[in-house]
């Protein structure tokens, strides 16, 4: 093929010969297998496998399988879109290969984006080219889609949902659309907690609370994994940055985490211990930060205790990029490079990211291990969780991908419906003043304004020139043909004025963009960005009717726009479909039914403004009101809701749980969806507990005057408190819950729990 390399002796020249070719291994002929190494028998079972290889390998190969390599700078030629995609034309360079690797394979290989011919071929070589015939793991990004495939809402707006089942099916489109261009693992999803909206990472979470994060996480992780990692649709998950990343110092990015280990245990690693426990993640990338003096790729009672022996972790911890290095030159707890890297193998993390030059990170393995500093069980562990992975994700037995099953899934018309529907459901209302929204089709004249009106706005990682880029502009004038539409980028204020004057109702695109929000974009305000205040409060001075539309990564401090522009929709990111979701939710073909999973703040000065603080918790500050703008699971409605008889059944001999049921009544004339949320507090507890907490949700659809039951099941472990003995314990005692539509839900029942 123009511009790849080809593989040795016709291994990809078809589909079905490469198919053949990269299951030979598995169809040798009985009389062979004696021969055969256990290693390379299929049917032979993986800790087997593993053993047999390990037990094969030198030193130098040992290290070799910790290492991540650069694909597209490293391996291809200087023909690429950008430093960490190569060309779909550009081509393997078997002597830089070479040069690089020599005969002892590749543990990693990132930052590539390849095209099924170019994984094949790259493939090839490192198997054939090491001792061992051991394969490499393609490692890529794909928080909101894989490289130019689907393009899917923000993390923040899948949040939104409040859908498990949409999470599930985002994981797994991300997956099938990566798998078939050679990629093995995804880094993601982003499990951090996001308490602090200054941090510019806010957009790639679930949000400010554990359970619906570990709800979604485990719905993510379980797409994208599946059954069997051993598939051509599945790759393995990498939750990340474990663990208590989104809560730092100040809101910047990889600053000191401030918590001790009850709330560790309690809070920020609640929101992991699902996708790792019940979904069997297969990665997990160490974060940056450090918890009170001991940085994440430091920790071993983290990475080892907690990780591994608590929750039967079998995977690979794999290093955030530079993290490992930054013990050495950021946390200043290890004296050279090789004792950082030693440091961190000990530690829990079997792979590092760009850290150190390659001779100068296996170097340092090596030499730590002679020396008696890295212990060789230690370094046996990482190099057996590293082959662990690629033994499950079949790369042994079938390590090439076929060329034509790309064209089956990209960007497959169901791939690109399911990325629509998470938009629609993630659409907030925040405010809807004297019902001004849905607007009447029958409009004769919009103004829409701002500037992100004409923009299709995505979330980091992601390239906004990719996917369909439909914007709140298109929508509209997709939506409603007849109107005649006119567009001001907002920029000159007085001009935009003079479009809104000619206007029945004016639609402002407003909030943030790539370059004030993402990773490295922390922000010391949360105010409309530039002039967009200053825009807003001259457009709503016209007296038109005006409808703010917010797409944006984070809360915001909307204080003015809260009490005087009367309809406001946050959008947050929506992927390729967003401005047709928004349009439609406007126009009320959608009924918006997304609900916040982070907290809006009236000011800076509330932060960290989360609702499940403890109740000692002291919110009053002068001159300022202590109530946020919009608390945790507030959304609006184009219908009302009621919620009655809510009934608690404690635990009975035999089951272990507690059972929840509500009555929630659609008092509207429309139908829609609504989000029902259950919380609880312990009243009396041996340690301090929030004031309340989630343990249940469930997102329903009821016609006008449709009256639904739904129940919850609280098993008894997620009422256990870390107590005063650094102990898991249910307590005795009683019990509140409250259901309704947000976080300040009033309707309460209480139940006891006996000894």
């Amino acid at each position: 093929m123009p511009g790849i390399l080809e593989p040795r002796a016709a291994i990809i020249i078809g589909a079905a010969l490469m198919v053949c070719v990269a299951h030979a291994s598995a169809q040798q002929p009985q009389s062979s297998l004696a021969a055969t190494p256990l290693y390379r028998q299929a049917d032979a079972p993986i800790e087997s496998r593993i053993d047999d290889l390990i037990g094969r390998m030198t030193l130098e190969e040992k290290v070799r399988q910790l290492d991540l390599y650069s694909g597209a700078k490293e391996l291809m030629d200087d023909r690429r879109i950008d430093e960490s995609h190569a060309a779909p034309d550009a081509s393997f360079l078997p002597a830089k290969a070479q040069k690089l690797l020599g005969s002892l394979g590749a543990g990693g290989i990132h930052d590539l984006y390849p095209t099924p011919e170019q994984a094949n071929v790259i493939q090839n070589w490192v198997i054939e080219h090491n001792r061992l015939g051991i394969p490499a793991i393609f490692i890529e990004e794909g928080l909101l889609g894989f490289n130019t495939g689907t393009v899917f809402p923000a993390p923040i707006n899948l949040a939104a949902t409040w859908d498990p089942e949409i999470a599930r099916r985002t994981g797994a489109v991300i997956a099938s659309e990566m798998r078939a261009t050679g990629a093995d693992m995804v880094l993601a999803p982003v499990l951090d907690l996001a308490r602090d909206p200054r941090w510019g990472r806010v957009e790639e979470d679930f949000g400010e609370d554990p359970y619906l994060t570990g709800q979604l996480g485990l719905a993510w992780v379980r797409g994208a994994q599946g059954d069997s990692l051993d598939s051509n649709h599945t790759v393995v998950a990498e939750p990340k940055h474990f663990a208590g990343h989104g809560s730092p110092e100040g809101g910047t990015n990889t600053s000191p985490v401030h918590i001790g280990e009850r709330e560790l245990r309690s809070v920020m690693l609640k929101s992991f211990e699902p996708a790792l426990r019940e979904g069997h993640a297969m990665g997990v990338m160490a974060a940056y930060h450090e918890i009170d003096g001991i940085p994440i790729t430091a920790d071993p009672m983290l990475l080892k205790g907690i990780l591994r022996d608590e929750w039967g972790f079998r995977g690979f911890v794999l290093s955030d990029l530079g993290a490992i290095r930054r013990l050495y030159d950021a946390h200043y707890v290890a004296a050279t490079p090789q004792d950082a890297a030693c440091m961190a193998i000990r530690s829990g993390v079997d792979m590092q990211f760009y850290d150190f030059e390659h001779q100068v990170f296996q170097a340092a393995l090596i030499d730590c291990v002679r020396e008696g500093s890295l212990p060789q069980p230690d370094l046996d562990r990482a190099v057996r969780s590293v082959l662990r992975v690629k033994f499950m994700l079949g790369l042994f037995d079938h390590p090439y991908v076929d060329p034509a099953l790309k064209d089956t899934v990209w960007r497959s018309q169901q791939h690109l419906t399911i990325s629509l529907q998470s938009a629609r459901e993630s659409m907030t209302l925040l405010k809807n003043e004297n019902h001004l929204l849905p607007l009447a089709k029958s409009i004769a004249r919009i103004a829409v304004i701002g500037p992100n009106a004409n923009a299709a706005r995505y979330a980091d990682y992601e390239n906004e020139k990719n996917g369909q880029r439909i914007s709140l502009l298109d929508g509209i004038r997709e939506t409603v043909p007849r109107a005649v539409v006119t567009f001001d980028d907002g920029s000159d204020t007085a001009k935009a004025v003079a479009l809104a004057k000619n206007a029945d109702v004016a639609i402002l695109g407003l909030g943030e963009h790539v370059g004030i929000s993402g990773e490295g974009h922390d922000r010391s305000n949360l105010d409309l960005p530039d002039n967009q205040e200053q825009l807003l409060e001259a457009i709503v001075a016209t007296g038109k009717a005006v409808v703010l539309v917010l797409e944006n990564g984070r809360p915001l401090t909307i204080g003015w726009a809260r009490e005087h522009v009367p309809a406001i929709l946050e959008a947050w990111y929506p992927g390729e479909f967003g401005g047709k979701a928004i349009a439609e939710t406007l126009f009320g073909d959608n009924n918006p039914a997304g609900r916040l999973t982070i907290t809006f703040p009236r000011s800076l000065g509330q932060l960290p403004d989360f609702y499940n603080s403890d109740p000692s918790r002291v919110q009053n500050y002068t001159g300022d009101d202590s109530a946020p703008l919009f608390p945790f699971g507030f959304g609006l409605s184009y219908t009302t809701f009621r919620y009655d008889h809510l009934i608690a059944q404690p635990p009975v001999p035999g089951v272990g749980e507690v059972r929840v049921s509500v009555d929630v009544t659609n008092t509207g004339s429309v139908e829609g969806d609504e989000v029902a949320q259950l919380y609880l507090r312990e009243d009396v507890a041996s340690v301090e507990t929030p004031r309340r907490s989630l343990k249940g949700f469930s997102r329903i659809h009821l016609k006008p005057h449709e009256t639904g039951t739904v129940t919850f099941s609280i098993p008894l472990e997620q009422l256990a408190v870390w107590n005063a003995d650094d102990k898991w314990a249910v307590e005795p005692g009683e019990y509140t819950l409250w259901a309704g539509g947000s976080s300040e839900a009033a309707l309460s029942a209480h139940f006891t729990l006996k000894p």
